[in-house]
């Protein structure tokens, strides 16, 4: 293994080069004008994978996006990793807050990555970190490094909630058959301080639809005599949290999980500097629940959001209008325990009885997943943490992550194995934002880091 640092420096500007050929694709699930988009990015990393090594690689048909499966078996006796990862992106709107075009990728130095970084849709999530698995296993097989079976499960709709996943996951159980699932899709605490994210939170994501009248209204006709959706709405969703930012909804916190103050403490021990989180953020000050840290308050802790609102007129100049409809997407974060299906019921259960008489209102549940905790004492976490050990030169600290991959769940419950969380993106890469971006660093750390997990994954399985 020790070849791997003069492999990657005598082939790091091609990695580079080939993952941004993968992000000039406008992958975005949530389009259905990027069909074919879609397509062509799976038929990309099925060609990847292929040139990395693999025996086999095929895009698989689902009643949505395709998943791309592809595999190397070198002996049935010896271990199978499974790696997950996704080819679809977020939209990258707002556009007009980008730097650069989103599926143009540039390389541009930063104060955290003086090394160059990458902007681009996708270029951490998750295209960047999926990518990572393919060059590290090019590395393994071109080197005679590959330890073990090697299995790539690489969806297309991660994005979008990972709607037909299970259905495909079902149809092929025998062929998904490992000793544990392998994904790049979290963080780290930085470049210096590596982590493993033990934990993510679930989700449970909505769309309002507020009603008024049977068409826009003229506001000085009609403005203080009839309800205007957009005031009503605002209102509505005020009520939401109170005073201490705890979210009102009955029955809600329930069934939360609260962690010990032993818990709590261990946590508080990761590296944190609230002072530098605030400029990074260039914010005056937090904002969340009374009583938790800004680091459980994005980690342990449910959250409520509006994720976007709108209705009326937004265009250039004036228009006085009442609009007959406003809407708005709210996602909540969900911590262990919380079923997503029962919150959605709940929500909108008590969204409906704050709406007054004067409006109409609907819910519409769009996707959700339950949350996920691996431990720290399987030979899975112990091949990751000795992996980190091989590349950082230190022992990475054990994490929750605020963030969701709904479908984790469901990979332990349907194929039975744990999951290993390896992330190597960094809270400032800007993930579902404009400028999104990936380290070239954090890029090639990724990929020497991986093989090493083979390898110790293996030793530990005998």
């Amino acid at each position: 293994m020790d070849s791997i640092k003069e492999y990657l420096e005598n082939n790091k500007d091609r990695f580079v080069e080939e993952l941004i050929d993968l992000l000039k694709i406008p992958s975005i699930s949530a389009n259905p004008a990027n069909k074919s988009d879609m397509l062509k990015a799976a038929e990309a990393v099925k060609k990847r994978l292929l040139e990395a090594g693999c025996d086999l690689a095929e895009v698989s048909e689902t009643p949505g996006h395709p998943v791309v499966y592809a595999e190397k078996i070198i002996d049935k006796n010896l271990p199978t990793v499974l790696v997950y990862g996704h080819y679809d992106v977020q939209p990258p709107d707002p556009l007009d807050l980008w730097d650069s075009p989103p599926f143009e990728p540039v390389i541009k130095e930063t104060k955290i990555h003086p090394e160059g970084a990458i902007f681009a849709r996708g270029s951490c999530d998750d295209k960047g970190q999926m990518y990572m698995h393919v060059k590290a296993m090019e590395y393994m097989t071109q080197n005679d490094e590959l330890p073990c079976n090697v299995k790539f499960m690489i969806e297309g709709e991660e994005e979008v909630g990972s709607e037909h996943l299970e259905w495909w996951i079902k149809e092929n159980k025998e062929k998904l058959q490992n000793d544990v699932i392998l994904i790049s899709d979290t963080g780290m605490i930085s470049k210096d301080t590596p982590s493993i994210t033990t934990g993510l939170r679930g989700l449970s994501y909505v769309e309002v639809e507020v009603t008024g009248a049977n068409r826009d209204l003229h506001s000085g006709l009609y403005g203080g005599a009839v309800a205007n959706p957009l005031n009503i709405l605002s209102d509505m969703i005020a009520q939401l949290t109170d005073e201490n930012n705890h979210i009102t909804i009955p029955g809600f916190y329930d069934n939360v999980e609260n962690l010990s103050d032993e818990e709590r403490a261990k946590m508080a021990e990761a590296p944190f500097s609230l002072e530098e989180y605030k400029e990074k953020l260039d914010i005056k000050d937090v904002h969340g629940e009374k009583g938790y840290s800004t680091l459980e308050r994005g980690s342990i802790r449910p959250t409520l959001d509006v994720n976007g609102m709108w209705g009326g007129y937004i265009g250039e100049g004036a228009k006085t209008v009442l609009p007959s409809k406003a809407y708005a997407k709210i996602s909540m974060r969900l911590v262990p325990n919380q079923d997503h299906k029962e919150i959605t019921e709940l929500f909108k259960k008590h969204f409906e009885s704050l709406a007054p008489d004067s409006v109409r209102v609907e819910v519409k549940p769009h996707h959700g997943g339950y949350p996920y905790v691996t431990p720290i004492d399987t030979i899975g976490y112990q091949a990751a943490s000795k992996a980190y050990e091989e590349t950082f030169g230190k022992t990475p600290i054990p994490q929750r992550s605020g963030g969701s991959i709904p479908i984790v769940s469901l990979f332990e419950k349907e194929l039975d194995s744990k999951i290993i969380l390896m992330g190597f993106g960094l809270d400032t890469d800007a993930i579902h934002s404009p400028n999104e971006h990936f380290g070239v660093w954090n890029y090639l750390k990724g990929i020497e880091t991986i093989p090493w997990f083979y390898k110790h994954f293996t030793e530990m399985s005998k």
